[in-house]
């Protein structure tokens, strides 16, 4: 549903994308991941169609974005970041405002259901204005998706929400993935986010895409690495590295990190017994996003 191909995007001198390809099947919900910087919202942005590429094509449902604007809008919701709103007007106004500029059939019967969808029936009288940034969120949502569009673009929708909004916001866009064949593609700084969400990942740094894989796959590449926690240490480094396919064990902290020529989990966790096995935990997202964003490996 998402196709993009080549895609490069310079200010000046500087470079802000430097062909960037990648898919995003139909169904699928995919993570978005680099630092500040790295290209994320400057991607999201051209394919949104908010933002021209200085080259390479981005396709969203077989249309070019630059080519077919209009057609991709129908197809494609698009929520920022930081919300476009107009804080002046109440929360049911904005939302059929949005759906009259998206040329939506019955504008009513489309706000009403969009507002349901995100947990807004109670506040569709109220100005935007005095809402809380997680309220403000959920406006910007259902903006997005008024039009029922079959392919949703995310930029950082839980950025600056506390806790227990960022878990409303998490589980709203999980049930918005759950049905319909919708196409999701979600940028974030909380990877344990990406985790709950997401069945892959691409991550961008500095303008490149430096990886895109199956959460499987990219935390770990099939739990070759091993992190044990033990309650007695003492000896268990020797006994760690006599297990078959083992290949390295080297302390972190408190813990013992033990590599594998393949999955060793299940062998390294009976060899950890007698010493205590507090937690045993493959290779996580982080370690592995980490390492492809800054070099330094956990």
């Amino acid at each position: 549903m998402i196709e993009v191909q080549g895609l490069t995007k310079s200010y000046g001198d500087m470079l802000a994308l430097s062909d960037v390809s990648f898919t995003v099947q139909k169904g699928e919900v995919v993570g978005f991941l680099g630092q500040n910087g790295a290209g994320k919202s400057t991607t999201m942005r051209i394919i949104a169609g908010s933002l021209g590429a200085s080259a390479g094509i981005a396709r969203v449902g077989g249309f070019d974005v630059a080519e077919n604007p209009q057609k991709v809008q129908s197809i494609l919701g698009y929520a920022p970041e930081t919300p476009p709103l107009y804080t002046n007007m109440t929360v049911g106004d904005y939302v059929r405002f949005a759906a009259t500029i998206k040329g939506v059939a019955d504008v009513d019967a489309a706000t009403k259901k969009a507002l349901g969808r995100v947990g807004l029936d109670g506040v569709a009288h109220r100005i935007i204005d005095n809402l809380s940034k997680g309220y403000r969120q959920r406006v910007g949502l259902a903006q997005a998706l008024v039009h029922d569009p079959k392919v949703l673009v995310l930029d950082e929708p839980t950025s600056g929400l506390d806790p227990a909004q960022r878990i409303e916001i998490k589980n709203l866009i999980q049930e918005l993935s759950a049905g319909d064949d919708r196409t999701v593609m979600l940028s974030t700084h909380v990877l344990t986010e990406i985790e709950a969400i997401c069945n892959r990942v691409i991550i961008i740094h500095k303008g490149r895409i430096v990886a895109q894989s199956d959460l499987a796959s990219l935390a770990g590449g099939a739990e070759k690495k091993v992190h044990v926690e033990l309650a007695r240490p003492e000896g268990a480094m020797a006994a760690l590295q006599k297990v078959p396919g083992v290949t390295h064990v080297e302390h972190d902290g408190s813990r013992l990190v033990v590599t594998g020529e393949r999955d060793v989990r299940e062998a390294v966790a009976a060899a950890s017994i007698p010493f205590g096995l507090l937690s045993l935990q493959g290779q996580r997202l982080e370690d592995t996003y980490i390492q492809l964003t800054t070099g330094v490996t956990a």
